[in-house]
């Protein structure tokens, strides 16, 4: 790692065990937090994921179940996990996993637009790759979304998020599933009327997945008769309407294919890397980023080749061995700053005064003070009937989606170098309305927005 990109106080960074410190929060759900590591000596990230056990009755359960599934995972299309450790004296479990530099799929879709095809192709294959690695060792994901789907520092798709996972093939023999899980614009039909099979139940997922990259939209709330949408798709009275009337033909065949209501018709993976557009060379000049190409199609029965640890086994040791620290510690200041040490210090990072942040569509710099900026952000947020409250943290903002369903996501100010980021990340809920409701926000404060700093 360059020096020049050490821009972190380690200094404000307390310790997490060991010699590992925290340097942020990356996301937070309902059971607990995501935290960012870094090891104080060798630069290593990871991602710690703290699960409070009191949350729920059935929490330890489902986390060791998630613990044990994921565990026997290997694969360059899944996020590794490096192992787990009980904290009992605070009721925590902490799973320790690979860090993705790279974010959250849905950070790369555009709301009501989508991606360039090439991208989506890309980025399609390398998901089908993961997940025909999982249904191989007979383990069923069960909530495939691109909030799941996270990249890596070189944008290669990481399946992440097992804590719906189950085990659907042991020794030969499968079973149907019966457990009604996922969320909902994602699911298949059948999860939610009868016992179902895992492996075409996880393709229609991924099936939506790419609809949700190709249009920049999910194409229903609901695939039940109780949704037009979904209706409507069923009697073939959809050509017309969004997202299909965005979709080119090619693409939207195979759509058609995988998003097959009944789970018999439904095309194995094999079948689906054999689709013409599967098979198209689509041009480069179609992906927004140049240092993205085509990945090659490998034979379905070779797994795709896994990458070794980037974290020494002996560094990892140390969150096993160490008592007594505050698992929940956070760094005093830059609460957002990243250093990333999978990307090299290229020339092209050399024009970019803050090389430590993750690439994220979803923050901008301010010209405004930093009480001025809040002032703002409050004002447009009860305009827009918005919840929020503030913390030392920064501001919690809630609201409901089209769906009706809860939408919550974090906004904080960061100073960098002089110039205050207005930054937002999502907590809860659907990332692409997430991306919606930040494009208006952003819209409301285009006065305050300092457009000739870098955009990152």
């Amino acid at each position: 790692m360059s020096s020049s990109q050490e821009s972190v106080d380690l200094s404000q960074c307390q310790d997490f065990a060991g010699r590992w410190i925290c340097l942020q929060t990356l996301g937070e759900g309902a059971y607990g937090e995501v935290k960012l590591l870094m090891h104080r000596v060798s630069k290593e990230m990871l991602a710690a994921k703290i699960i409070d056990l009191k949350k729920h009755k059935d929490t330890a359960q489902n986390v060791h179940k998630e613990v044990k599934i994921h565990g026997i995972l290997d694969h360059t299309n899944i996020i590794k996990l490096y192992g787990n450790r009980h904290v009992p004296e605070m009721k925590l479990e902490i799973i320790y996993l690979e860090f993705a530099a790279g974010g959250e799929l849905f950070n790369k879709i555009e709301p009501d637009y989508g991606m360039a095809h090439a991208e989506a192709q890309r980025y399609f294959k390398q998901l089908m790759l993961g997940v025909n690695y999982l249904h191989q060792r007979g383990v069923a994901h069960r909530d495939i979304k691109p909030e799941n789907l996270l990249l890596d520092a070189d944008g290669n798709l990481k399946i992440s998020d097992f804590g719906l996972a189950t085990i659907f093939r042991l020794k030969g023999k499968e079973r149907l599933l019966d457990k009604r899980c996922g969320t909902l614009p994602y699911v298949a039909p059948e999860i939610l009327i009868k016992p179902y099979r895992a492996q075409p139940a996880d393709i229609w997922s991924c099936g939506i997945v790419l609809v949700a990259m190709a249009a920049g939209e999910l194409p229903w709330d609901e695939p039940t008769s109780n949704c037009m949408e979904f209706n409507q798709w069923l009697m073939d009275h959809y050509l017309l309407i969004t997202p299909w009337s965005k979709i080119e033909n090619t693409l939207l065949s195979l759509m058609k294919k995988i998003l097959t209501p009944d789970p018999h018709n439904r095309p194995t993976i094999e079948q689906i890397f054999n689709h013409p557009w599967m098979l198209k060379k689509l041009s480069k000049d179609q992906c927004t980023n140049s240092k993205q190409q085509d990945s090659p199609v490998l034979a379905l029965s070779q797994p795709a080749d896994t990458k070794s640890s980037r974290v020494d086994p002996q560094n990892i040791l140390e969150l096993f061995k160490t008592n007594g620290h505050n698992y929940f510690s956070q760094p005093t200041q830059n609460d957002d700053l990243l250093i990333n040490s999978q990307i090299p210090f290229t020339q092209t990072h050399q024009k970019n005064e803050f090389p430590h942040l993750i690439k994220r569509m979803t923050r901008f710099f301010v010209k405004t003070s930093c009480e001025e900026t809040i002032e703002r952000l409050g004002a447009v947020l009860d305009s827009l009937l918005y919840t929020w409250s503030m913390d030392k943290a920064g501001l919690t903002i809630s609201t409901v989606d089209n769906r009706k369903a809860k939408l919550v996501f974090k906004a904080n100010v960061i100073e960098m170098q002089g110039k205050l980021l207005l930054n937002f990340r999502l907590s809860r809920g659907c990332g692409l309305e997430f991306k919606r409701r930040f494009l208006k926000l952003k819209k409301c404060l285009n006065d305050i927005i300092l457009h000739s700093a870098v955009n990152f």
